[in-house]
């Protein structure tokens, strides 16, 4: 006898892979538009010299007045939000059709992501008005099947609930430049905010690590968090992966626990090492990362690869899968296994991955 049909949920392409490239180098990122990474991240921050910023805002301005520049969703790296650059940046970028999400590097506290959002939402509102009311209710424009960066579905998490609701709070913020931490209140978000995009927050301070999960709930259009391992790294002075070990861990505990999506892995910044590149993937996501940043197109399929889910691992997802449909409730496997509701959303997050590879 056949095993029964698997229930199926409502499924959006979960993003492994994202791919920066510099701002300032329009024919680059043209070719990474279509080089089959799941987004692509438009870097005006690092990978641009000082004295070719304004050229690569401009560029990317103009890609990104095209509603669809390509087939994969684009991000953009701004730069620092206690710099000269970011405001402008952000202003300028905010209300454009092609955008799908702002990066924000070296976010240290809660204050810092209020800010941002403080100017997009002003730029966003003031280019297009109500008419973005529905574009953007879900922090980013709308796209076709296969584009877009995964939305939230299913019951809204206790603590993105909250913050959306009422997301005052007093934040520890430091001084630009300082190590100091003071104490200072972060602005209250409003209950919606239609026209503010995407916005994702970068770890790359002790600061920031510590203000993990404050950050993670400081406003509604906060998408998601990740780490910059090489400023953190050398703020800590760790010589080696153990190191980082717990920053790791804590960012991805504070995602999961403010409901964002599980944070990608930091750039593998050897694009030739393919094979250490793997290793690292499979350490990542033992961890609970769920894809990475990569700096060239050859790192995508073994980002890839390593992120989805084994053969074993779909089929014992599925059997998961088809006793809960059957059940229901909170049951044991042939095999002595213990399933609740928890284990079954896991199971069922498998094998929407697994479908990546049909």
């Amino acid at each position: 006898m056949s095993p029964a049909p698997l229930p199926r949920e409502p499924s959006a392409r979960t993003p492994l892979t994202w791919l920066y490239v510099p701002g300032d180098r329009p024919e680059v990122v043209a070719k990474a538009l279509d080089c089959g990474a799941d987004v692509v991240v438009v870097d005006l921050e690092d990978a641009v010299a000082p004295d070719r910023k304004d050229r690569a805002l401009r560029a990317t301005a103009e890609l990104l007045s095209d509603p669809a520049p390509g087939t994969a969703p684009v991000h953009v790296r701004v730069n620092a939000l206690d710099g000269p650059l970011a405001e402008t940046e952000i202003r300028t970028l905010a209300a454009l059709p092609g955008l799908a999400g702002l990066r924000l590097p070296k976010v240290q506290g809660p204050a810092d992501i209020h800010r941002a959002a403080g100017w997009a939402t002003t730029a966003a509102g003031s280019a297009a008005g109500p008419v973005l009311t529905g574009r953007l209710a879900t922090g980013r424009r709308a796209r076709t099947p296969g584009t877009a960066v995964a939305p939230r579905t299913g019951t809204t998490h206790p603590a993105r609930a909250a913050r959306t609701a009422h997301t005052a709070r007093t934040a520890r913020t430091a001084a630009p430049g300082t190590a100091t931490a003071t104490l200072a209140p972060a602005a209250p978000a409003p209950a919606a905010l239609p026209a503010t995009p995407a916005l994702y927050a970068l770890l790359e301070s002790a600061l920031g690590i510590e203000h993990a999960f404050a950050i993670a709930t400081a406003h509604p259009a906060l998408r998601g968090i990740a780490l910059g391992e090489a400023d953190l790294a050398t703020e800590l002075g760790v010589r080696d992966e153990a190191g980082l070990a717990w920053p790791r861990s804590r960012t991805v505990v504070a995602a999961r626990a403010a409901g964002l999506a599980p944070p990608p892995q930091s750039v593998y910044p050897d694009v030739a090492d393919l094979d250490g590149l793997a290793r690292s993937c499979a350490r990542g996501r033992a961890l609970g990362f769920l894809g990475r940043a990569a700096i060239h197109p050859r790192q995508l399929p073994v980002i890839e690869a390593a992120h989805l889910p084994s053969p074993e691992e779909v089929e014992a997802a599925a059997e998961i899968v088809r006793a809960a449909g059957a059940a229901g409730g909170a049951q044991a496997l042939p095999d002595g296994r213990f399933v609740d509701a928890a284990v079954v959303a896991g199971a069922r997050r498998v094998l929407s991955l697994a479908e990546r590879r049909s």
